[in-house]
């Protein structure tokens, strides 16, 4: 007779398909977790991924338990604890897929913003847009797909085939702009004008 699988084990082997199917990156961001009995507490990431995240935190909930968490520059996200650790726990994250993605990107960026030499106070905040794939035309030539992996009023960060050089005017769907840097996946464009603020949210589309 088969033994029964113990909730610890199930944890653990739901971790370690967390970390064998997501790229875990070294991230910190602050925010917000509530537990089952509805208290807050503040909260650190150690690390990220789109199936998991690792929180510093001053109280654990119990393994299993359904916690939501309020991350700056990423938002609400939901999930079960899977693991404690001596200054915190790990979270499962219970999320759609079109959320995992967008995250996918959002983390994209963040592991990356040094390499774009951005500070931490942006002049603009940035968003991933609902619409992500988008024409670019490079300087007359002809137009090719592109994804936005994320955006500001100011600019975007870009994922395409091509990698135009920096300094290169390129169009973004009817955007214009000109690539100030590369990182690895993509690059970057700063908008030649500004988006307008009263357009600017997830359903913007360039």
């Amino acid at each position: 007779m088969a033994r029964p699988i113990s909730p610890t084990t199930v944890a653990l082997y739901a971790n370690q398909e967390d970390r064998r199917l997501y790229q875990r990156v070294q991230i910190k961001l602050v925010g917000r977790y509530m537990l089952p009995d509805k208290q807050e507490y503040p909260c650190q990431t150690i690390d990220m991924s789109p199936g998991g995240v690792s929180l510093v935190a001053p109280a654990s909930g119990a393994i299993g338990d359904r916690v939501i968490i309020y991350l700056e520059q990423v938002g609400r996200l939901e999930g079960e604890i899977t693991r404690h650790m001596d200054n915190g726990f790990a979270v499962r994250l219970s999320i759609s897929p079109h959320k995992r993605e967008k995250l996918a990107t959002q983390l994209m960026w963040l592991a990356h913003r040094d390499e774009l030499g951005l500070p931490e106070d942006r002049r603009h905040e940035r968003i991933v847009p609902n619409k992500q794939l988008t024409t670019m035309t490079i300087a007359g030539g002809e137009p090719q797909m592109a994804r936005i992996i994320d955006i500001s009023r100011s600019g975007a960060a870009v994922s395409s085939s091509a990698a135009p050089p920096m300094g290169t005017l390129v169009t973004l769907g009817r955007t214009a702009g000109r690539v100030t840097r590369h990182f690895k996946g993509g690059f970057a464009v700063e908008f030649l004008t500004p988006l307008p603020e009263r357009d600017f949210d997830e359903t913007i589309e360039l």
